[in-house]
């Protein structure tokens, strides 16, 4: 076993890492970015190296900084986690001929699954099923839409060197190709400096359905399968382990053609086989078909773990260090279910954008498996993905594990960012869902009901009025202080209340014409006659209550001025990021929805569009631009009247 490693990466991934060496005895060296430099991952290492500027470009994606960090602190190897060089055969070779250990595959067993198109060639040859598609050389643009139109509609563009849903474009009719087509390549470009694409025909009711593999160069094991289907634009949204209504007939053959997909390359370390499943007429094993191999630790590893009792980063450290593969197949069991949900700092209502801010409160249920690489006081940073945790639960059955979800996400709270946790919580609760009936397209289906903004419980407002008039101590002490009226207005951002402190433990709050009763009784505040599991927390952002639906009260900002940025008329940047085009000029007739601007942020690009139909004044951004949250970029001439 190792007696250092380097972990080439940052956030909860880092974090994750961390403890399993640690309960191995290695010890473990961070690297960190300028933007890192007091991050979750950097306290919890033994040692921690800064390797440059905030941009994954000028850190993380340094591979001769990190072998240099790794030399001078003495490690033996360097875990790259997921994502930034994980999957980077250079820098996997780099590693090797500076004398260390890769923990992870070959670089040869890389370079075979990186590119989508000779994978699965190589996966015909080994025997795996593959879907119906183009994967050639040819690019030209006519030869594609020929490949296409011969496929059959729908058909999927697909960037050659993808991942995460980028350069990724639905078709279809055949008119609609060569617009998806430039789109895909120009978003392949920017995300892997690739624009080659290949064409695959599209299942109508897919389920994404993945194979956990473990390899040591010659054999290899697989650890069972994870649902993967709940996706929103091809994103991972909550996985799960096993997929609901898997068969054993079908288990076995999948499991049999993601060994042999794993032991056709000779692969050594965790890695995903995933396949497209067509799910309309139940699963059956002769309705699957390679996508790709993931040749790195999963995101999701966390259900498989749940329902095999194996620590895959444990598995990996071993087997990097020469040892053979802990367990043969027929060892390995499923007990239980497992869920995890991806907790995200991002603003649903405006269509899922990231967020960022400082975590001014942050706690976790300690009824669920929470990885995480935040803390209370840390900022979701505008530089890197805006996960703020993975919350992940067990049980017997998946109608438990799935309520235990619920329940965890309930009592997850998070303040000073927006987050997608209510939207977690909808999924949980969707009849559909609970009866596992997942396909990739059920979050689409729904996703009106998904983001649906309930109205604020008025009890819980009025019970973060206590917290902004000071008062969120349980035992509410009568209002005769001199510089604590009996009776008082309490105002925030977007409304006011009064407030009649009555006495030890009471109070009174009317607010939009209606008046609660409070108080204080057996561990729990009383709403209106009625017990409630709220909690009041006040923090740097205002007060929140948390324990259904999380309500936050702002307090005033004397400095706010309000304003409505002009009608509409000022498109703002939403986040901090790099103007990648700009598509108007001034003087320009422009109509509501038309293109304004893409905004590249937080490894996505963001499309802004004109909020009202009008005539451009100024242009005031252009393509190169960094600008910061809120920036003007576009403004229309003010309307008549």
């Amino acid at each position: 076993m190792f007696q250092k490693i380097l972990i080439a990466n940052r956030g909860e991934i880092a974090c994750r890492v961390i403890d399993t060496a640690r309960r191995l005895g290695v010890r473990t060296v961070a690297v960190y970015s300028e933007a890192d430099r007091a991050a979750r991952h950097v306290a919890l290492a033994d040692e921690a190296v800064h390797i440059g500027g905030p941009a994954p470009r000028d850190s993380y994606l340094r591979g001769d900084a990190i072998i240099r960090a790794a030399q001078d602190t003495g490690a033996q190897a360097i875990h790259p986690g997921y994502g930034f060089l994980s999957e980077n055969p250079d820098f996997v070779d780099a590693v090797t001929q500076a004398g260390l250990t890769f923990i992870g595959p070959s670089a040869e067993a890389i370079r075979k699954m990186g590119l989508k198109d000779a994978a699965k060639a190589l996966m015909v040859q080994a025997g795996v099923p593959v879907v119906p598609g183009y994967h050639g050389e040819n690019q030209q643009a006519d030869h594609l839409q020929a490949q296409a139109d011969a496929i059959g509609y729908p058909v999927l563009i697909k960037a050659v060197a993808g991942g995460g849903g980028k350069g990724m474009r639905l078709v279809e009719r055949s008119s609609d190709f060569p617009a998806a087509l430039q789109s895909a390549q120009g978003e392949a470009t920017t995300a892997f400096g690739n624009p080659a694409v290949l064409i695959e025909k599209y299942i109508q009711q897919p389920r994404h359905i993945e194979m956990q593999v473990f390899g040591d160069g010659s054999r290899a094991v697989h650890l069972f399968e994870r649902d993967c289907s709940l996706q929103r634009r091809h994103q991972k949204v909550i996985e799960e382990a096993p997929a609901p209504g898997m068969t054993p007939e079908m288990r076995a053959a999948m499991g049999e053609a993601a060994v042999r997909a794993a032991e056709a390359i000779g692969y050594a370390g965790a890695g995903t086989v995933e396949f497209i499943v067509d799910g309309s007429q139940g699963l059956r094993p002769d309705g699957f078909w390679f996508m790709e191999m993931n040749t790195r630790l999963q995101v999701e590893h966390p259900v498989t773990e749940a329902i095999t009792g194996i620590d895959l980063v444990e598995w990996q450290l071993r087997v990097a260090s020469g040892e053979p593969l802990p367990a043969r197949q027929e060892e390995l069991t499923i007990t239980g279910h497992a869920f995890e949900a991806r907790l995200y700092a991002e603003d649903v209502p405006a269509g899922f954008l990231p967020a960022t801010g400082r975590l001014a409160h942050l706690r976790f249920p300690d009824h669920a498996r929470i990885e995480t690489g935040v803390r209370p006081g840390d900022t979701i940073s505008p530089w890197y993905d805006p996960m703020i945790a993975k919350i992940v639960t067990h049980g017997a059955t998946r109608a438990i594990a799935l309520r235990a979800l619920e329940a965890a996400l309930e009592d997850t709270e998070v303040a000073g960012s927006v987050t997608n946790v209510d939207f977690l919580i909808a999924l949980t609760r969707h009849a559909g869902f609970q009866r596992g009936e997942v396909d990739t397209g059920l979050i689409a289906r729904d996703l009106d009901a998904l983001v649906a903004a309930a109205e604020p419980d008025p009890g819980a407002r009025a019970l973060a009025v206590l917290g902004l008039a000071g008062l969120d101590d349980p035992t509410i002490r009568g209002g005769v202080t001199l510089w604590q009226p009996l009776r008082r207005t309490i105002a925030w951002q977007g409304g006011e209340a009064v407030l009649e402190v009555l006495g030890p433990g009471a109070a009174r709050v009317t607010l939009d014409g209606r008046t609660h009763q409070i108080g204080y009784e057996g561990g729990r505040w009383w709403v209106d006659g009625s017990p409630r599991r709220w909690r009041i927390v006040s923090h740097g952002a205002g007060t929140s209550v948390f324990g259904g639906r999380a309500l936050t009260l702002a307090p005033l900002d004397p400095l706010d001025r309000g304003g409505d940025e002009a009608g509409g008329g000022l498109t703002l940047s939403p986040m901090p990021g790099l103007v990648k085009a700009v598509f108007v000029s001034a003087g320009q007739q422009v109509t509501a929805g038309d293109r304004l601007a893409i905004l590249e942020a937080m490894k996505m690009e963001h499309t802004l569009t004109a909020a009202r139909d009008g005539t451009v004044a100024e242009v005031l951004a252009a393509a190169g631009d960094q600008v910061e949250a809120g920036a003007p970029l576009i403004r229309l001439e003010e309307e008549d009247g």
